[in-house]
């Protein structure tokens, strides 16, 4: 957040160095801002790949979303989840996530659950690459909320097809 100040003519230079003490927030930590982040992603599913809606195993592919906020609930309406390659999915209905509590992102088809912690982007094909990508993740607003890249080389070092992020 950058802050602006405007200061009349006769400013003092008490209140000139009071505002020189101000700083802009760098933009890496307000990236971070935001109470839901990515806590990890399971980017390759187990098994063969198959985006078949009956009997694929794109359900298997899922992005963990987390509230970290001791206190406060969010509503993830409105929220962006991007690839690298532009693939989106936007949450179009509320689902609220409790204060330490998270929802699966999966692919496929289904029904959404509060009780479940699972919404189903309604689509079979997949969305992360088994390789690498980078996944962004936007509030109702357009600022970012998380962003991380990841390589099945440097980041997945047990090969199991899944990285945590954010613990």
């Amino acid at each position: 957040m950058r802050m602006h100040h405007v200061l009349t003519v006769g400013a003092t230079t008490a209140a000139v160095a009071a505002l020189s003490l101000t700083t802009a927030v760098p933009a890496q930590a307000a990236e971070y801002s935001s109470a839901l982040k990515i806590k990890g992603i399971q980017y390759d599913a187990p098994g063969r790949d198959s985006n078949k809606c009956s009997g694929g195993n794109t359900k298997n592919e899922y992005l963990t979303i987390k509230n970290y906020s001791k206190t406060a609930k969010v509503n993830l309406k409105g929220y962006v989840v991007k690839d690298a390659a532009g693939n989106k999915f936007t949450f179009k209905s509320s689902h609220t996530l409790e204060p330490g509590d998270y929802v699966h992102l999966r692919g496929g088809r289904g029904t959404d659950s509060d009780g479940k912690n699972v919404v189903y982007r309604q689509n079979c094909n997949f969305m992360w690459n088994n390789d690498k990508d980078t996944i962004y993740f936007y509030k109702p607003s357009g600022a970012r909320a998380d962003v991380h890249s990841y390589t099945k080389k440097a980041n997945d070092r047990d090969g199991n097809g899944y990285i945590t992020y954010h613990g």
